[in-house]
């Protein structure tokens, strides 16, 4: 899909980080906008900046672990815009900690988010896009650690190498079936977002006790992320990627010589480097 001006497209995680550049980025290129984020003050910000900028935007607070909130996100972007043509799946939450010393709260909480997220927006918004038959593409923001398996992240990357599968089995069903639409996955890796401190809007039935390597995890997360690339420089990985229709899209271009190296390294028998994601 290389023309945007006119379409739709709809954007999770929008109050800030990426989602709000990514929103930001598809009105520039004079889309329409639907803005979504479980934060209302954030979204709120949001849909000014894009008001100031003259574009044509709404905004609906989503919960997309909540598979109804989702459903009612693409009947709301239905009604305001008749047709979308870009859905970015990007809302996103962290926990950290090592694999056996956290409870299963972390992962249920993560999935829900990361994975879920993902599939409920898929299958909330994909059957229509497929109806309308026009272009369109959908989009995921995974991560590096949905390529690469750093310590002391286990929930957090499950949840994102599960939405890469997901998101790469998208890709090949809408093949499969001679379909307009196109899917690419995001890997960013460090960038400037609010990402560590993703668990204030964690549910009360999901929360869990911190503990220590958790809470050193979720401090350094913060440091590193300050020194991350600004969000707009990932949108614009996403515009790109859109325009030239490739699945893979990834901020970092040093990470290509350790996704190359991975199968060797697997077929090896050896557990596969990480690259330094900070």
């Amino acid at each position: 899909m290389r023309d945007f001006a006119g379409r739709t497209a709809v954007v999770t995680g929008a109050g800030s980080g990426i989602g709000r550049a990514l929103a930001l980025r598809f009105a520039a290129e004079g889309m329409r906008v639907v803005a979504a984020d479980i934060e209302e003050d954030a979204l709120d910000e949001t849909l000014e900046l894009l008001d100031k900028r003259g574009a044509e935007a709404v905004a609906k607070v989503t919960d997309v672990g909540d598979e109804a909130q989702v459903c009612a996100l693409a009947d709301f972007a239905y009604a305001q815009f008749e047709a979308v043509h870009v859905l970015c799946n990007n809302a996103g939450v962290f926990a950290g900690g090592v694999i056996w010393g956290r409870p299963p709260a972390d992962l249920e909480w993560t999935l829900r988010v990361n994975l879920w997220g993902v599939m409920h927006g898929i299958r909330a918004f994909v059957p229509r896009m497929i109806a309308q038959d026009t272009e369109g593409h959908i989009v995921t923001t995974s991560s590096a650690a949905g390529l690469f398996v750093p310590a002391y992240s286990a929930a957090y990357t499950i949840s994102k190498f599960a939405s890469y599968a997901a998101t790469e089995t998208l890709a090949h069903d809408l093949a499969a079936q001679g379909s307009k639409l196109k899917a690419t996955v995001l890997c960013p890796g460090n960038v400037n977002t609010a990402l560590p401190g993703s668990a204030r809007n964690r549910p009360t039935e999901l929360a869990a006790e911190a503990s220590p390597d958790a809470d050193f995890l979720e401090s350094a997360l913060g440091e590193t992320t300050g020194r991350g690339i600004d969000p707009a420089l990932a949108a614009e990985t996403v515009v790109e990627a859109i325009r030239e229709e490739r699945f893979l899209a990834f901020t970092h271009p040093e990470y290509a010589e350790y996704l190359l190296a991975r199968p060797a390294e697997q077929l090896s028998g050896a557990v596969p480097q990480t690259p330094p994601l900070g």
